[in-house]
């Protein structure tokens, strides 16, 4: 049974850089077909997924948000991470890693989440 673990800081300052990391145990972030995502949901608002990453190492992200995000990966730690840059209020939120199969946008198993509040 696949389990994802998010991890960092709960507390970033404006336009700071936010960054996660994401503990995969049970199963390989390298195994075909399976897509490795960063959803997050602010207060209030849906799920609103942000980018992936493949088995293969491709990255995949949302048009909204390519131009501040990164998603990379370690696999020699089973991790992979994200890194948003110029955070603002607007970025708070609950951040959860995810596995998905077959598509870049499909998530199917999340982590427990972890807030993001970004503040002075």
């Amino acid at each position: 049974q696949v389990q994802l673990q998010e991890s960092g800081p709960g507390l970033v300052k404006p336009s700071q850089t936010l960054s996660l990391t994401c503990t995969v145990s049970g199963g390989s972030i390298t195994t075909n077909y399976y897509y490795w995502s960063w959803i997050r949901q602010p207060p209030g608002k849906g799920l609103e997924w942000m980018g992936a990453i493949a088995y293969s190492g491709s990255t995949y992200y949302s048009p909204s948000l390519k131009s501040r995000t990164s998603i990379s990966r370690d696999t020699s730690k089973n991790q992979f991470t994200l890194q948003l840059s110029g955070v603002t209020p607007e970025d708070t939120a609950v951040y959860y890693c995810a596995r998905g199969e077959l598509d870049y946008r499909d998530y199917r198993i999340l982590g427990q989440g972890t807030q993001v509040t970004v503040s002075s």
